[in-house]
Order: structure tokens, then C-alpha cells, then sequence
């Protein structure tokens, strides 16, 4: 048993551990990417008001990165998003109310239903891609290459 009284611990871990950097710089990164969508000419007006106004979040971006061009059902697009089958049904509601996705038939089970982007959801995600594309670089731009290779390929590993 320690000395110290928890009142005199040092506790700037709680601030610098890696789980909450790692946080941090995912919460940093996609908003700059919702930042660069609410300007790109490739985001439907309508979408871009809703972003610039701090209605599209994080939980889309969720959407935009594992919605397959294929499609998928709601359960597979829960489970790859790491969402419950409940909140990722309401995401799609509202993104299939601003036109970026689709249920249609599965052509594999008379029962269930696809989500698919929509054209407007293609514009989306290509408007997705180039803002991600610039987030990289200016990641790399304020960290230099060489950290940010280090960064990607110690990420790409730990998350495998």
C-alpha cells in the first residue's frame, strides 16, 4: 500500500496515455474531414448546410468509411462500424432521409434489405476520399514524413 494520499498522486497519465491520444487525434482528424466536406463542390449543398452546422458527425463518417459499394446489411454494416444493429438502423433512417443511402432487396434473401449509396452517397464518399486524402497530407505536412509513415504502420499493425 502506498504513502501517498490519492490527493498528491500524480495523475498526467490519465492525459497522456495512448488510448486517450489516440482518441484525440481520431476526434481532430475526422472533424477536419467533416471541415474540408462542408467546402468541397462535391457535397450536395443541402449536406454541406447540415455539416457546417454541426449535423453531420462522427457517427456518418462511421457510415461513409464501411458501407461497402456493394452494399450491405444492416447487421454486417453494424458489426464492420462497431455500432449496435439499433444505432446503426438509426443512422441509416437519417442518412436515407438526406438521400446518401438506399435499402433495396437483397438479392440473396427475399427477406432482407441492402444499404447502398445512392448517387448522391457516391458524391458523398468521392468528397469523403479527397478530404481524406488532404487530412493525410496536412497530418503528414505537421508531423513529417517520416512520423507519419512510423505512425501508419505501427497503427495498421495494432489494429490488425
Amino acid at each position: 500500500m502506498s504513502d501517498a494520499s490519492p490527493h498528491a498522486m500524480d495523475d498526467r497519465w490519465r492525459q497522456s496515455h495512448l488510448g486517450r491520444l489516440l482518441g484525440e487525434a481520431m476526434r481532430r482528424f475526422d472533424a477536419r474531414v467533416l471541415q474540408l466536406m462542408t467546402a468541397s463542390d462535391q457535397v450536395p449543398l443541402a449536406l454541406a448546410n447540415l455539416a457546417a452546422r454541426d449535423k453531420v458527425g462522427a457517427a456518418h463518417i462511421h457510415l461513409t468509411r464501411h458501407l461497402p459499394l456493394a452494399g450491405a446489411r444492416l447487421t454486417e454494416l453494424a458489426r464492420m462500424a462497431g455500432m449496435t444493429k439499433q444505432a446503426m438502423g438509426d443512422l441509416v433512417d437519417q442518412c436515407e432521409a438526406w438521400g446518401l443511402v438506399a435499402r433495396q432487396p437483397d438479392p440473396l434473401d427475399a427477406r432482407a434489405r441492402r444499404i447502398v449509396f445512392t448517387p448522391t452517397g457516391l458524391d458523398w464518399l468521392a468528397a469523403f476520399r479527397a478530404a481524406l486524402t488532404q487530412a493525410e497530407a496536412e497530418f503528414r505536412a505537421a508531423v513529417g514524413d517520416d512520423v507519419a509513415t512510423v505512425v501508419a504502420l505501427g497503427l495498421e499493425a495494432y489494429a490488425r
